[in-house]
């Protein structure tokens, strides 16, 4: 990325970036009020991607890449420690948190904060929906056209085109199914 890039998004966002930890495709737009800081880790954004006012892209330690034609809605979080990796055409709803790493916590003798993490990437592939406050969790494996229900909470592998609701997600049934048919026990 130009030095004038950078500094153009400097002004439009708070960001805490060094050369080389950040790189944004053409086309791409980050709204005035969204976070990203690619200081200690890295940022790749696709081109045509757009990051919504109050969304939060943080690498830490890691890396956040992002896919073409990604959309990223208000106040969404995705924490990179671990690693994120975001094909094309995914679209996150607001308040969807994305978090590629989790507390350990087996010593009752320490406090959690004191244990560590361990780290989880997660990959959501092209062509994927993830709704409203939804929650991707370490390790998780988003196939390919899948829907992620409003809240739902994602650990795991999903099954391509599957779309999957509840806390935990579950696959309630399969797009482009058009009898109505469910997989799910009502």
């Amino acid at each position: 990325m130009r030095i004038g890039t950078i500094a153009y998004y400097l002004n439009v966002v708070r960001a805490f970036v060094l050369p080389g930890h950040f790189r944004i495709g053409s086309k791409s737009q980050i709204l005035s009020g969204a976070y990203i800081n690619a200081y200690r880790g890295t940022v790749r954004i696709g081109k045509r991607a757009k990051i919504n006012r109050g969304a939060i892209i943080d690498a830490q330690k890691g890396s956040i890449v992002l896919g073409d034609n990604v959309s990223i809605n208000p106040y969404s979080i995705l924490y990179g420690l671990g690693g994120i990796t975001i094909g094309d055409h995914v679209r996150i709803a607001a308040q969807v948190v994305i978090v590629s790493f989790d507390h350990n916590y087996q010593d009752r003798k320490k406090p959690i904060t004191m244990q560590g993490v361990t780290l989880k990437p997660i990959v959501i592939e092209d062509d994927v929906w993830i709704g409203a406050g939804a929650k991707i969790l370490g390790g998780s494996y988003v196939a390919r056209g899948c829907i992620i229900g409003a809240n739902a909470v994602v650990k795991g592998r999903t099954e391509p085109y599957g779309i999957y609701v509840g806390s935990p997600a579950v696959r309630l049934k399969d797009r482009g199914t058009d009898d109505g048919t469910l997989l799910l026990e009502t």
